[in-house]
């Protein structure tokens, strides 16, 4: 693995989608993205996982909830590939719930369906304090009485 900083990192995963949608350009489904840019970390010889399962524990047992990464780069940043007409809300959040269940301090979600793929990217930080999910109970506020 790199000891690159992760922001140098990031840089160059932005840089082989960028190189990935100038060859491909938009309208290609999300598979098609996420081959090509598989291929071209491997080029760039940046380490990566494809498909990576996100597991979730509950009372000490494993839960197989179907999560599964597109990229995971160096087992430190999250890339999620999309080919949407918009990123929304749902989108960020699923991000979100990756840097959290795996305790990865970065994604990165990228939309390959726009004309210039530097407007379909999102950068995102997990800052969170506790990098667990937070249980309804903590989350469950009591009304004073």
């Amino acid at each position: 693995m790199s000891t690159k900083p992760i922001n140098e990192l990031s840089h160059d995963l932005i840089g082989a989608a960028i190189e990935v949608h100038r060859e491909l350009g938009p309208g290609l489904l999300e598979s098609a993205y996420e081959g090509a840019y598989s291929h071209e970390l491997t080029l760039r010889q940046i380490p990566h996982v494809r498909q990576k399962q996100m597991p979730v524990t509950y009372k000490g047992i494993l839960i197989d909830a179907g999560y599964r990464i597109d990229i995971l780069a160096e087992d430190r940043v999250v890339v999620e590939l999309k080919a949407v007409e918009k990123l929304m809300p749902i989108h960020s959040a699923q991000l979100m719930t990756y840097l959290r269940l795996g305790k990865y301090p970065l994604g990165l979600l990228m939309n390959f369906n726009v004309l210039k793929l530097i407007d379909g990217i999102e950068r995102v930080s997990n800052h969170a304090p506790n990098l667990s999910a937070p249980s309804a109970s903590s989350a469950f506020q009591h009304p004073p009485q």
